[in-house]
C-alpha cells in the first residue's frame, strides 16, 4: 500500500498532505525529532525519533520504497530515498528523480560552499502561497500517476 513519509520537522505543507491523504485513504507517516501535533485520523501515525540529527532520515530511508512518497526539502535524504525506488517531492512541489538528482546534490553543495565561504548572504526566498498551490498539485497528480502504475 502506498505511504506517505513526511520530514516533519520544518515542512511547510503537512495540512496539505494530510488533504490529499484523507481524500485517497493513505497512509501518512509523520517523521520528527521531536513530537509534533497531528489530526487524530488513523491514517495518520507520528513517530517521534531520538537521538542525532540525521536519525529522523535514517528512519524514512530504512522504510520508504518503491511505490512510496517522500515529503522533504532535504537533498541528501532526497537522494536516498530515490536510490530506493521512492517518489520524492519538495515542498514546493517540485520533484527530485533519479534524472534530477545528482544535480539537486552538486547545486546543493556548491551554495553550501559559497555560504561557508560568505561568497553568498541571507537564506532563499520566503515560502508562498504558489508554493503551496504548486505542491498540492503536484502530490495529488503524483499520487494518481501512483495508483494507475506509472512513473
Amino acid at each position: 500500500m502506498l505511504e506517505i513519509y513526511i520530514d516533519a520537522d520544518a515542512c511547510p505543507v503537512k495540512d496539505e498532505v494530510y488533504r490529499v491523504a484523507e481524500r485517497y485513504g493513505l497512509k501518512v507517516l509523520v517523521v520528527a525529532n521531536g513530537w509534533l501535533r497531528v489530526p487524530d485520523s488513523p491514517l495518520v501515525e507520528r513517530v517521534t525519533v531520538t537521538g542525532g540529527l540525521d536519525v529522523a532520515d535514517d528512519w524514512i530511508v530504512e522504510r520508504a520504497g518503491a511505490g512510496d512518497i517522500v515529503i522533504t526539502a532535504d537533498i541528501p535524504l532526497a537522494d536516498r530515498c530515490v536510490k530506493r525506488g521512492a517518489r520524492v517531492l519538495a515542498p514546493t512541489g517540485r520533484p527530485f528523480t533519479p534524472d534530477s538528482i545528482g544535480n539537486d546534490l552538486a547545486t546543493r553543495n556548491l551554495l553550501t560552499e559559497l555560504r561557508d565561504t560568505g561568497q553568498i548572504r541571507g537564506g532563499g526566498r520566503p515560502f508562498g502561497k504558489q508554493d503551496r498551490s504548486r505542491f498540492l498539485g503536484a502530490l495529488d497528480n503524483l499520487v494518481q500517476a501512483i495508483r494507475r502504475g506509472g512513473r
